[in-house]
């Protein structure tokens, strides 16, 4: 098991909340922090905290992206025109994976992840496999047809736990979606809150 696949159980618990909003959290039946020292009484949180905990959390929700690759996010919403915190969002729900994610194509961002990598999807008719790439306004993403039966594409698309956001246009008949537009912060269904602005805040100390 990897590093990132182990993580995802200890995410939740770690943030002290059910950031996918999944039934099965272990957050649903204990709000502490993982280890021996989880139950301990914590102090005030200083600004510090609540920035490194607001960058972890939303590393954590897109699949427990690497810090490198995050900070390259970071860069690109500062150079981009605009509200820094609105571009970071922006650009990690373009990433290919999240895309799916959204979707419905697949359960989990994890699960995501991996559908990509193993080569499962297409955008524009080409076979995509780069989990990191940027879903532009537009484009067709497709699932292969030879994987449209595979069940963890079929669970996904009967989940009734979260909805496909207004800004994605699918068609899970033909296993098919599109970007209509970059959402905003506000569009996008976290189940729990998000604050970039404090992401922002934590690298630009």
């Amino acid at each position: 098991m990897t590093k990132r696949a182990e993580a995802k159980y200890k995410i939740d618990r770690r943030m002290g909340q059910n950031i996918w909003g999944r039934p099965r959290s272990p957050v649903n039946k204990r709000e502490y922090g993982p280890g021996q020292h989880g139950q301990r009484r914590k102090g005030k949180a200083t600004d510090f905290g609540t920035q490194l905990k607001a960058k972890q959390k939303l590393k954590g929700y897109y699949g427990n992206i690497l810090e490198r690759q995050f900070h390259k996010y970071y860069v690109e919403a500062v150079r981009m025109k605009g509200d820094s915190s609105a571009n970071l969002i922006g650009l990690l729900e373009r990433r290919l994976d999240a895309f799916i994610y959204r979707a419905k194509f697949v359960p989990t961002v994890f699960a995501a992840r991996q559908f990509v990598n193993h080569g499962h999807i297409k955008v524009n008719g080409r076979r995509v496999n780069i989990a990191s790439y940027l879903v532009k306004v537009g484009d067709l993403v497709e699932i292969k047809e030879a994987s449209r039966q595979l069940a963890v594409v079929i669970e996904a698309a009967a989940l009734a736990e979260r909805d496909t956001p207004d800004y994605i246009e699918v068609d899970h008949g033909k296993g098919s979606a599109k970007l209509t537009r970059v959402p905003g912060l506000t569009e996008v269904p976290y189940p729990t809150q998000m604050e970039p602005n404090q992401v922002i805040e934590f690298y630009s100390r």
